[in-house]
């Protein structure tokens, strides 16, 4: 009897020894199992990618800095229908300076200070540009809007009307080619929106000509309106590009 004793209890323990060790391993799984859902990449929603996008966007104006904002040369194109050629000229604008940030009515016209508020523009920020031969003068403004569908709005307002259309205030320097460049030389204005901004943009002669019909000089009514649209163009693609999508490295409260 002494034996089989012996076997019973045996037989108990190792019972008990296999269930603790499955219990064990179940538990080190479901640890194992909830450090791995940890550490796996979150997934953002459509909602929040939007959301995401949206404020890097808005961000852009605050974290770019001018110089990047306003490059110190911009090329752009005459297009080959103005030369009757087969391409395009490729030309440059060179920067003459930069303002500080100032109000939305202070950076522009009175009928366009209107539309900008009326849509929520929180700033401007502008430059003043000459052509490479020095003749032609362009102010681009980056008006800053609540977002894109604000910006597409105002840039669509402001352009409905005849030329020159409501936009930014030319912006001179002294001891410049643009020392004299006002409302008087205003020739045509642009307006285009890129992403949550109005890219605004003024074109005029450098040696203080007051507003002619550019109409009836159809060549130079290209040359500046590829001045005025290539400037602008050029502002404005840096700050209204998509962003890459959001992803989340993983780690805990991403």
């Amino acid at each position: 009897m002494a034996p089989a004793d012996r076997g019973g209890r045996g037989g108990w323990r190792f019972g008990v020894t296999l269930t603790a060790l499955f219990v064990g391993t179940a538990g080190l799984a479901g640890s194992a199992a909830g450090v791995s859902a940890q550490l796996l990449p979150r997934r953002f929603t459509a909602s929040q990618q939007q959301q995401i996008v949206a404020w890097q966007m808005e961000r852009r104006w605050r974290t770019m800095s001018a110089g990047e904002i306003f490059p110190t040369a911009i090329s752009y194109q005459l297009p080959s229908d103005t030369l009757d050629g087969a391409s395009g000229l490729p030309l440059k604008a060179y920067r003459v300076g930069i303002s500080r940030q100032t109000s939305c009515a202070a950076a522009s016209d009175a009928a366009a200070g209107r539309v900008l508020a009326a849509g929520r523009c929180t700033a401007v920020v502008r430059a003043t540009y000459t052509d490479q031969t020095d003749s032609m003068l362009v102010t681009v403004g980056v008006a800053v809007m609540p977002g894109v569908g604000a910006a597409k709005s105002t840039a669509s307002t402001l352009s409905a009307g005849p030329q020159p259309e409501p936009g930014v205030r030319p912006l001179s320097f002294r001891s410049t080619l643009a020392r004299v460049f006002g409302n008087r030389q205003r020739q045509l204005s642009w307006a285009v929106s890129s992403g949550p901004y109005v890219i605004m943009s003024v074109a005029g002669y450098a040696d203080g000509t007051p507003r002619i019909q550019l109409a009836s000089d159809p060549y130079a009514d290209e040359e500046m309106t590829s001045f005025a649209t290539g400037v602008a163009d050029a502002v404005g693609a840096p700050l209204g590009a998509p962003p890459p999508a959001p992803k989340c490295p993983g780690a805990p409260g991403c």
